[in-house]
């Protein structure tokens, strides 16, 4: 037994062997793992973060690491802002992560030295730089290094305030003086920032807000003391295991509480905002002034199907319902997203002067905009018509800016209509402009940044004027990135629609093999992901990896299907509900098995993989559908639906001490003994995300029913898969390796 596998070892070094060699030699059209992960060959351009000041009339941004300039948003003049070398501690530059303007103009917030708080490094050192007096001056000196977070300017600009170790401070930053605001700040009780499951699933970080007169801070505070500890285990940094606490809210278990408190700046009083409800049987994922005496306040219950927003007048304590939501299923907040996927932000656009907010509502079946009064509660429809809205784009004083695709779910164009309620749509994106497009408006809504990407060209970005959308000036155009492109072998990308025999029709994007040949039979690998949270077959550009695939003979295939956050109506999206992990799964396989009629596809070297929900819905389709996926690869997976977190599991499926049944339908470990193909599983085990012990009881349940798999954990790798030096590099060669093992280009 042992010269057996003595024997297979020394087959399987020798595959690899061979593997870099072939990477190593290829020709320079074609790509290699080691070209893609290794080299800095093909690096695009990425626009610097930027700042809109003066309304609109110009941005400030980052150059050279340290140094900001000033840019006319009409004439593109060009002015340094605040030089490198007024940037300097102890000789040394700092480096400028992001900056942040006061209201008036006169000072800039540096952050710096930041590290890591769950997906985010949002937490740092800052600076402030007075544009007058050239001084610059540290915030939170006393305190430790990198420990700051959320610092913004009072609009008196007298003040920072900032979070500190759960705790709220202000601080003068012409004397230094430091005022504690809170004191009750532990890892419990968390002040002006949130846990990990507000964060994670309502993309909720930053928890305070200055009221417009510099009066108040409004701010959350989270109670997390009932929420039981998950621990994670680091066995590589000691030669004794360490335990890594996490606080995290299972599905079925109770949440966070939350609560919204007031900080009178001149007393230090504190009010707590009475809204209805018990603390922790309900959430609240928005809240922002109006103006100096108005807060607005929104409120969810726990299933997350009812939307209540209120209104809090601080002067009077007078708390008013002024609108609220309902659906069978669930209410959508601002997110997911449905132009770019994941998390915006959850602030409602204040429109008439603050008289009205921006909602957008799938009552009437598609996703719509809505303007709310605020004193009366009164709705007017924005935007009518059987389409749906992916998200907002700004505002001016008479129309909205929104993103839409009313023709073709797969792509993404900005238009407009009047704040009134009685005007036409208005398209604004150019017809040159395929594909998926992207805006970062002005304030005054006469400029903007618009980013364009599609799978014909990668992503360039301009600054253009509005309304008619004329280009000022192309500020990325990645021209040495296309030019490499160019250089390569590159496949045939084309975008059809798969009828199951259930008629359900679903998007996809098919990737060709390079040099396709139609009277050959080639292997395919599906990409999935199939979760509320994101599409795959938009019309955005292919990333290297599925090129040197493709190079290599593959037929890759993106399929969005029935619960995915695509613009086809409500009822589409919604239909998931409670059904993760089945209605999912079946429109996936259903519609492999059509697309497999095709002559050119060899239905017997098909394989799926997918990251995170895609891996969830890798393990579902090779469990459910062996006659469909001889190979699968799972990355991330969560394999039991009642381990992940409480908000988004129990936002799609409901609560598990009602409707059990669901979750154990969903789950892939249900199915796990009708494994009959190759399983390859792969798992950080410091994912905070999606945990490595699904990973271990899927094992487990594999195991019990003697069903043969491969398993690689990589050490204290997060969700991603990419700390570490050489995580990508060898990672996308496990997964090519398997791949072209167990499903080979003949």
């Amino acid at each position: 037994m042992k010269s057996f596998h003595l024997f297979a070892s020394l087959l399987f070094v020798c595959f690899q062997i061979f593997t870099v060699v072939a990477q190593q030699t290829s020709a320079p059209e074609l790509l290699s793992l080691d070209r893609i992960y290794n080299s800095k060959e093909f690096v695009q351009e990425r626009l610097q973060p930027i700042q809109w000041i003066e309304n609109g009339e110009a941005y400030v941004t980052v150059e050279n690491g340290n140094e900001l300039s000033r840019w006319d948003s009409k004439t593109l003049e060009k002015s340094v802002f605040v030089p490198g070398s007024a940037l300097q501690s102890g000789g040394k530059p700092i480096s400028i992560e992001s900056f942040s303007l006061s209201d008036d103009g006169s000072k800039v917030l540096i952050f710096t030295n930041s590290s890591r708080v769950w997906r985010s490094n949002t937490k740092g050192d800052y600076w402030v730089y007075d544009l007058a007096s050239r001084e610059l001056k540290q915030l939170g000196s006393k305190f430790e290094a990198s420990s700051l977070m959320f610092a913004k300017f009072s609009a008196d600009n007298e003040y920072v305030a900032y979070v500190q170790k759960f705790n709220l401070y202000k601080e003068n930053f012409k004397t230094g003086e430091i005022t504690q605001l809170t004191s009750d700040g532990t890892d419990k009780i968390i002040n002006g920032t949130f846990d990990w499951a507000y964060e994670e699933e309502f993309g909720k970080r930053d928890g305070f807000a200055w009221s417009p007169d510099a009066a108040l801070i409004a701010f959350w505070q989270i109670d997390a003391s009932k929420i039981r500890t998950f621990y994670m285990i680091n066995n590589t940094d000691s030669v004794y295991s360490k335990p890594i606490p996490l606080q995290y809210p299972k599905v079925g278990q109770e949440p966070a509480g939350a609560k919204i408190g007031l900080i009178n700046l001149i007393s230090n009083e504190k009010i707590w905002v009475a809204v209805p409800g018990r603390e922790k049987e309900n959430y609240l994922p928005g809240m922002q002034w109006i103006n100096a005496d108005l807060l607005l306040i929104q409120q969810m219950n726990r299933k997350q199907n009812l939307l209540t927003i209120w209104t809090y007048q601080p002067s009077s304590a007078a708390l008013k319902k002024v609108y609220t939501e309902s659906e069978e299923t669930w209410v959508d907040l601002a997110y997911p997203d449905l132009s770019k996927n994941g998390w915006s932000d959850n602030s409602l656009p204040l429109v008439d002067g603050g008289k009205a907010f921006l909602r957008m509502t799938e009552n009437d079946g598609w996703r719509h905009i809505y303007k709310v009064e605020i004193a009366s509660g009164n709705k007017t429809l924005l935007t009518p018509g059987e389409f749906d809205v992916a998200s907002f784009g700004g505002v001016t004083d008479t129309e909205v800016y929104f993103i839409a695709s009313p023709e073709n779910a797969t792509q993404r164009y900005l238009y407009a209509i009047d704040l009134v309620g009685k005007g036409k749509l208005r398209r604004v994106t150019p017809e040159a402009f395929e594909g998926v497009n992207t805006y970062d408006i002005t304030p005054n809504g006469l400029a903007a940044i618009h980013t364009n990407q599609s799978t014909k060209k990668p992503s360039t970005v301009r600054l253009i004027s509005l309304p008619k959308h004329t280009i000022v000036k192309n500020l990325v155009e990645n021209t040495a990135y296309t030019q490499k492109l160019a250089s390569l072998k590159t496949p045939e990308i084309k975008f059809t629609t798969v009828t199951t025999s259930e008629g359900v029709s679903l998007d996809a994007r098919v990737i060709y093999p390079v040099d396709f040949d139609e009277s050959k039979k080639y292997p395919v690998l599906f990409h999935v992901y199939g979760e509320p949270w994101s599409t795959v077959a938009t019309d955005t550009q292919v990333g290297l990896y599925n090129i040197m695939l493709a190079q290599k003979g593959y037929f890759i295939i993106d399929m969005d299907n029935r619960g995915t956050p695509t613009l086809k109506g409500s009822a589409w999206r919604k239909s998931i509900y409670r059904k993760i992990g089945v209605i999912n799964a079946q429109d996936q396989g259903l519609a492999a098995k059509e697309l497999l009629k095709l002559p050119y596809l060899d239905e017997s070297r098909v394989a799926v993989w997918g990251w995170s929900g895609g891996g969830s819905m890798t393990l579902n389709l090779m469990f459910k559908f062996p006659e469909v996926y001889q190979t699968g690869m799972s990355v991330a997976a969560v394999s039991n639906q009642l381990i992940y977190d409480n908000i988004y599991q129990e936002r799609y499926m409901g609560l598990p001490q009602e409707n059990m049944e669901d979750f154990v339908n969903g789950s892939p470990i249900t199915y796990a003994k009708k494994l009959e193909g190759n399983l390859l599983i792969v798992h950080g085990t410091g994912d905070d995300n999606v945990h490595y012990q699904g990973a271990e009881m899927l094992m487990n349940e594999l195991i019990k029913h003697n069903k043969q798999f491969q398993m690689m954990p990589y050490p204290n790798r997060s969700h991603g898969i990419n700390e570490g030096a050489g995580t990508s590099l060898h990672l996308y060669t496990l997964l090519t390796n398997y791949l072209m093992t167990h499903t080979p280009v003949n």
